[in-house]
């Protein structure tokens, strides 16, 4: 689990890095690529979640 914590902390880092000095000059295209890569940050939590509930079922079943 903790790679996956490193992976989704690294992520927002590029978020924020994208978002300070990265910016795409269009305001429209911006507001896409912002959409699309905070969609990815949300995909990335309900998959960590799913990991952790199917781990936490696992270990009480034994």
């Amino acid at each position: 689990m903790k790679k996956h914590l490193y992976i989704y902390g690294s992520m927002i880092l590029l978020f924020i890095v994208y978002n300070q000095f990265f910016q795409i000059q269009d305001d429209r295209i911006n507001t896409i690529v912002n959409i699309l890569f905070a969609s990815f940050l949300f995909l990335y939590i309900a998959f960590m979640a799913i990991i952790a509930i199917r781990k936490m079922k696992n270990s009480s079943k034994k």
